[in-house]
């Protein structure tokens, strides 16, 4: 059990996990809202892939930009994507399957955005924490 009990590397990863939460949360959240207000598509089987696409894509974005400052692009954007798919698709599938329980379908609004965030950080985070404990490799530097 000393594996998991190094506290610095908990800390060190629930900060990882919270960039990937901001990342994947603005693609995410931007995808279904467009669809809420924008578009007549309410379907799940249309929305879902295309928001946690987005959502994985802006995550990755957001993680190459924090690795810039210490790695040239071609190393940074190769880290974002590999280090960090696992727990991205983890987050987002988490995210929008609460959303799905909450609100019957995936649309934002204020009594689910709170629950989804904390799901959405709490699934990928033992991950997070296991992958950085093994390889000792940050997603964002």
């Amino acid at each position: 059990m000393k594996f998991w009990s190094n506290k610095d590397k908990w800390i060190t990863s629930s900060f990882n996990t919270l960039v990937c939460l901001i990342g994947c949360s603005i693609g995410d959240f931007g995808t279904i809202l467009y669809f809420q207000i924008f578009t007549e598509v309410k379907s799940v089987l249309v929305i879902m892939p295309i928001a946690i696409i987005n959502g994985i894509i802006t995550s990755i974005i957001l993680e190459t930009l924090l690795l810039l400052r210490s790695m040239n692009f071609q190393d940074s954007i190769k880290m974002a994507t590999g280090m960090s798919m696992i727990s991205m698709i983890s987050m987002e599938f988490a995210m929008n399957i609460t959303d799905i329980m909450l609100e019957g379908s995936l649309v934002l609004s204020l009594s689910s955005v709170l629950p989804v965030l904390i799901v959405g950080f709490i699934v990928p985070w033992p991950y997070n924490y296991w992958r950085l404990v093994k390889h000792n490799k940050s997603c964002c530097g």
